[in-house]
């Protein structure tokens, strides 16, 4: 089974003046095709860093990142942007959800720009939101959801483009514990059942529980 994700001595420097910033320094990791991996350290330890390169969002100084078989190191912006959207999927921070669009029309805008449009997309938009517990929501406006139902709808848009690899950047940092719990527990059960890898990106060990697996990372070193 091809790996989800492989990082070989990835580095991401930046300059600051005569200064070399060291983001990430000499990063390797393996995510299996089914594996969780929280992601855990600090604010500013290379934690997002990372995961923006997992992700083609970012590209390294230097080492080699595979996603799902695919060597993006070397992809031009185009093989780039195809990349994110047909083989990996995003749940950000702040979820970003548009909102002047209904729980179904985010998820439809996703798979519209990829394999699906029309009657298909709307299909596996409804389909999607019925699995998450949605159904009765898939009119309503982002503003018209409570705090996780929009984190669900946010899964659930990730989920569209049938990812091999799903990114998730502090899921649960704006949600009270047990309401973060329940996100969690969501979480793992969605990428269990579908067979999905994921690397959670956090700074509280309590999510630790619900992963596979804990790779540490501090001022841009990981200890996977």
């Amino acid at each position: 089974m091809t790996q989800a994700l492989q990082m070989r001595d990835v580095r991401k420097t930046y300059r600051m003046g005569d200064e070399e910033v060291v983001a990430l320094d000499h990063a390797t990791l393996t995510v299996e095709a089914d594996e969780m991996v929280a992601l855990v350290g600090p604010s500013g330890s290379g934690k997002t860093t990372l995961c923006s390169i997992a992700g083609a969002l970012l590209q390294p100084t230097g080492g080699q990142v595979e996603v799902a078989g695919e060597d993006i190191t070397r992809f031009d912006a185009k093989a780039l942007a195809r990349f994110r959207r047909e083989t990996v999927g995003f749940v950000f921070q702040s979820v970003n959800l548009i909102p002047f669009l209904t729980a179904r029309e985010n998820l439809v805008v996703v798979d519209e720009l990829g394999r699906r449009s029309g009657r298909d997309a709307r299909r596996r938009s409804d389909q999607l939101l019925e699995e998450l517990g949605l159904s009765d929501r898939a009119d309503n406006l982002p503003s018209q959801l409570s705090g996780g139902q929009r984190q669900r709808v946010a899964v659930g848009r990730a989920l569209m483009n049938e990812p091999k690899l799903v990114l998730f950047d502090e899921p649960t940092s704006a949600l009270d514990t047990k309401l973060g719990e329940q996100v969690m527990e969501l979480i793992r059960s969605e990428m269990k059942r579908r067979g999905t890898a994921a690397v959670i990106v956090t700074h509280d060990d309590r999510i630790t529980r619900f992963t596979d697996r804990t790779a540490r990372i501090t001022d841009g070193v990981l200890e996977a």
